[in-house]
């Protein structure tokens, strides 16, 4: 069975953002094309981030998929850890807010920023 490795941003139990990896199974279709189970979206949206953008910390509002379309995307987590992503790559963001916690830069979220000479252009297709 061929699988698809999903890179996940996520909401550990102590309420830091993390990265992790899934696996999907690509059971559908050819040898030659193989797909995926198809997965429900509530829309997409299109972004673009001039050179030099960095945002603060937050959390994903909604849990969603990041394509990198072009330019490079790095995203940073609490402790200091990044990492950055190029054209063609992607990550489910998923760091949701924990349920009744009050934002707290200094333990939530993450940040984003465009890296390069490219400006940064995403795709979002929410989950």
């Amino acid at each position: 069975m061929t699988e698809f490795t999903k890179v996940v941003l996520f909401t550990d139990t102590d309420g830091r953002a993390r990265f992790r990896n899934e696996a999907v199974a690509l059971t559908q279709g050819t040898p030659q094309s193989m797909l995926s189970d198809v997965f429900a979206s509530g829309g997409y949206q299109l972004r673009t981030s001039p050179v030099g953008f960095r945002s603060q910390f937050h959390c994903t509002g909604a849990p969603q998929w990041c394509f990198i379309l072009g330019g490079q995307m790095e995203i940073g987590l609490q402790g200091g850890v990044s990492r950055i992503f190029k054209p063609g790559e992607h990550f489910y963001s998923a760091d949701v807010l924990p349920d009744g916690a009050t934002f707290d830069p200094a333990v939530h979220g993450h940040w984003s920023r465009q890296v390069g000479d490219d400006p940064l252009v995403t795709l979002f297709v929410r989950g």
